[in-house]
């Protein structure tokens, strides 16, 4: 074999390769996907440590009183709603953004003109709302919860009282377990249309995609209700957006609630579930196509 075959060889950028890359142009083009979660993981924390005089009653209360000590367990599970609720606003938006933003500054002609097929874009671009997101703020809420932990301790600590109770109250392991389920079958698998259609809208529209995403749906709501009078589309979006409640049980509890217990055969074999995935695949191929043929706006 030659040296210039071999040379060849050793420049061969595998797939694999590409979407790494492609996922890495997407982080650093977009740095909300980071700061975001970090920075409202920033702000709970000061809230956090505000709400901290009150701790040393608060423990000799639930000593007291057993009762009392769920409550200790509350601050924990309003930073990491906080966090997760910012997070999913950043996914949103940055669906909406992917693919209409390139095409407003003109970079799609730079990107097209390297040798990345637009199915390694488009899927690139899914990879964040869709894995990069939910991992992000689960690694913050984990580090956050940690930080409240020991900060916990400390001013326990200086008070005379032990830190013991509240760390068998918060079950530090289980709950992030929870969480971590939660944001696999809620926060991917459940809304997984909802950034698919998203996606497309940003694909397909010149301007506005907010709007473009939002009304379409609300209006053949609309008129179903008016033509027919029912409300079937509705409901379905509404049983979509609330986030399924055949994952856990009982339903409507927080997500690191230790009395939360997965149902993971109900969430997988629910119709809803698989239909979504099949209504993904198509936003996302219809995406793909539009962007090829696709010019700057």
């Amino acid at each position: 074999m030659s040296g210039g075959e071999m040379s060849a060889e050793s420049r061969t950028v595998t797939t694999w390769q590409t979407f790494y890359w492609c996922v890495r142009r997407e982080l650093f083009e977009h740095r909300s996907i980071y700061i975001a979660p970090a920075a409202a993981a920033g702000v709970a924390l000061f809230g956090f440590l505000i709400n901290t005089v009150h701790l040393p009653a608060q423990m000799r209360a639930a000593i007291a009183d057993p009762a009392k000590m769920k409550g200790l367990g509350a601050p924990f599970e309003y930073v990491a709603a906080a966090i997760m609720m910012v997070a999913m606003i950043v996914q949103l938006f940055y669906c909406l953004d992917s693919l209409q933003s390139e095409r407003k500054d003109r970079s799609i002609l730079f990107w097209k003109s390297l040798p990345v097929s637009d199915v390694t874009t488009v899927l690139a671009k899914a990879a964040i709302p869709f894995a990069i997101l939910p991992l992000l703020s689960f690694g913050v809420v984990v580090v956050a919860g940690f930080v409240m932990l020991l900060v916990s301790s400390l001013i326990l600590a200086a008070n005379g009282l032990s830190a013991a109770p509240l760390w068998t109250q918060l079950y530090l392991v289980r709950g992030s377990l929870l969480l971590l389920y939660h944001l696999i079958t809620v926060h991917v698998l459940w809304y997984a249309p909802i950034y698919a259609w998203l996606m497309f809208v940003s694909a397909w529209s010149r301007r506005a995609a907010l709007l473009w995403a939002v009304l379409p749906p609300l209006g053949v709501g609309f008129l179903e209700r008016i033509v027919f009078g029912t409300s079937h589309l509705g409901a379905m979006l509404l049983d979509r957006v609330g986030g399924s409640m055949a994952a856990v049980q009982p339903a409507g509890t927080m997500p690191m609630n230790p009395m939360t217990h997965l149902t993971p055969w109900n969430f997988f074999v629910a119709p809803g579930l698989w239909i979504g995935w099949l209504i993904t695949a198509g936003f996302l191929a219809a995406a793909i196509r539009i962007r090829r043929n696709r010019e700057p706006i």
